[in-house]
């Protein structure tokens, strides 16, 4: 597992969320730690580094 370090769209405070490096993209709603809001998050890796990482907001 790949722990990354981001800010929550919703509250701002920095959360971190353990990521899966064995799938090379995928996108999953995972809530804050904090706020408890959910997050669109999608990580993105290529030969086990994290090469790209979105979290967005998802508007209810």
């Amino acid at each position: 597992m790949y722990e990354h370090f981001f800010q929550c769209p919703y509250c701002w405070e920095e959360v971190s969320m353990l990521l899966d490096p064995s799938v090379g993209q995928q996108t999953y709603v995972e809530d804050c730690e904090v706020c408890c809001n959910p997050i669109e998050v999608t990580p993105q890796f290529q030969e086990n580094e994290l090469v790209g990482f979105h979290a967005q907001s998802i508007e209810q």
